[in-house]
């Protein structure tokens, strides 16, 4: 009985008898991925960004002089390389023969599904863990928040310095650096702050300082400069997979900044072997995570 069928980023079984692949018995996060991410397909083995300069500011013209011309450069180029992933299980002839066909593989189909969805969540929140180490570099050199990413002004920064734990200041004190970012070229661009990502061990208080009309651990009746002025929009996103207790990450509107390259749609396949007589069923699923340009994220590591 070989086959395959696709409905999404969730296959259901093939198997007579065998259900759709969610669940193990216990409640499933959502897919948080999507909240790190911008998701785009892909049709080849690799995908390759291009960041090239733009131009300065305009030169005083004088009367009779000719005008001055400007063109891009390349500055860096960032490589997406795709990695396969894929896990099975096998049913025993000896298990079909004595009925326990459906039972059996309906539980390892739902653990092979849960199994493939924690993979790619793993994977992704692993951008943000190593985003301060120097041993994960993007294609500028140096790791996603640092105060070293090149430009032709100097470095850029979209690290907060000195580093802070969550708080209202240092929220405040992100914001703003995002509110001054510029090009490579110096000139100011309109960075925005999008959404505050966050650890499970920093959710109520990241709750506590962004949801109130006041400022939070203050007796002054000082408004929440942060929701009064509407900053964040897209609020707060838990990631239940980052794996730094105080790391604390602001996305922003850049474009091609965090992407999430989707090259094969994940797919469970069965088959049976025709030695053993076995039942075989392996899900695949085909993708590469990591950044453009590193404006796409400002951070700190926690004091």
């Amino acid at each position: 009985m070989p086959g395959v069928i696709t409905t999404g980023n969730h296959p259901k079984a093939l198997w007579p008898g065998v259900k759709a692949w969610f669940g193990v018995g216990y409640g499933e996060h959502p897919e948080e991925y999507k909240d790190l991410f911008e998701t785009m397909t892909s049709s080849q083995a690799w995908e390759e960004d291009v960041k090239t300069s733009g131009f300065p500011l305009a030169n005083v013209k004088r009367e009779g002089a000719a005008t001055t011309y400007a063109s891009h450069n390349q500055l860096y180029t960032s490589r997406y390389t795709h990695v396969a992933y894929s896990l099975g299980f096998i049913v025993t002839f000896e298990e079909r023969l004595n009925n326990l066909y459906a039972k059996i593989a309906n539980s390892r189909s739902k653990s092979l599904g849960f199994s493939m969805r924690q993979t790619k969540e793993k994977v992704a929140a692993n951008v943000y863990n190593r985003a301060f180490s120097g041993s994960y570099l993007g294609g500028d050199g140096v790791c996603l928040v640092s105060a070293s990413h090149p430009s032709s002004v100097g470095n850029q920064s979209n690290i907060l310095a000195p580093a802070a734990d969550l708080s209202e200041n240092s929220i405040e004190d992100l914001l703003i650096m995002i509110m001054g970012a510029q090009n490579n070229d110096g000139l100011e661009i309109g960075l925005m702050g999008e959404s505050l990502h966050i650890p499970r061990q920093l959710y109520f208080e990241a709750n506590r300082i962004m949801k109130t009309t006041l400022q939070v651990h203050t007796a002054d009746n000082t408004i929440n400069a942060i929701k009064a002025t509407g900053q964040l929009p897209g609020g707060i996103k838990l990631n239940h997979y980052f794996s730094d207790a105080d790391a604390i990450f602001i996305r922003t509107n850049v474009p091609d900044g965090m992407k999430h390259y989707q090259r094969h749609k994940i797919d469970l396949e069965q088959d049976n072997d025709f030695d053993t007589k076995n039942a075989k069923a392996s899900s695949y699923d085909y993708y590469s995570f990591g950044w453009s340009d590193p404006l796409g994220v400002f951070g700190s590591p926690g004091a």
